[in-house]
């Protein structure tokens, strides 16, 4: 389950401590809480943290299964997530705290600063391995937000990629101890506070207006 604290003006969503995975039910508390943060006045920024192994595994592919007709509104929720946290009107920084996959790995993407616990956990976009092609837009944001080579390599071979390695790929922008993940974060996102408000989020909906059009299609 989602909690939500804040350090000063820096929110602090915290994804959980079992797999967090993505289905109808964690997709709409998640929207809940960024609701409230994008509601509350002044300077802010947001990090997005898990507790336990994972900070993120994807899909909840068995609860997807489980009635397939789920399926379509379920990857309409990621996208719109994905698309939210994107071009949000303030600074976010995934403070990835363990593995990071599929559709996990593309949420922390479309943070604006990643930081990953430095010795232990994989980021990876296992899809191709799975026999499942990325949606054109999960594709798009991808190509937008990670070097060229970079996006080629993980997608196409589900390469999993170690903290330093991802950092050395461009997927990360800082590595940190497990003890010192979170107030990395925190201090990068303390930073930028004062960034919050509109003009931020025109600017990245711009920047990557190719992006949140494939996500919305």
């Amino acid at each position: 389950m989602a909690t939500l604290d804040h350090d000063g003006a820096v929110w602090v969503l915290d994804l959980g401590d079992t797999e967090n995975r993505f289905n109808g039910d964690s997709i709409a508390e998640l929207s809940a809480v960024l609701d409230e943060v994008e509601g509350a006045e002044g300077p802010k920024a947001l990090v997005v943290r898990a507790t336990g192994k994972y900070w993120s595994n994807g899909l909840d592919l068995d609860w997807m299964m489980a009635e397939p007709e789920r399926a379509g509104p379920l990857l309409a929720g990621v996208h719109a997530l994905l698309s939210r946290v994107l071009v949000m009107p303030l600074p976010t920084v995934a403070a990835i705290t363990g593995h990071c996959y599929a559709a996990g790995a593309m949420l922390s993407v479309a943070h604006d600063i990643k930081v990953m616990r430095v010795d232990r956990g994989y980021w990876c976009l296992p899809e191709v391995d799975l026999g499942l092609p990325f949606t054109p837009g999960m594709n798009a944001m991808l190509a937008a937000k990670l070097p060229k080579r970079t996006a080629h390599e993980a997608m196409t071979t589900a390469r999993r990629y170690t903290a330093p390695e991802a950092e050395a790929a461009g997927i990360l922008d800082a590595t940190a101890a497990e003890d010192a993940v979170v107030s990395a974060a925190v201090a990068r996102a303390a930073a930028l506070t004062g960034k919050a408000g509109s003009a931020l989020g025109e600017i990245k909906s711009r920047l990557y207006a190719d992006a949140v059009v494939a996500l919305a299609s």
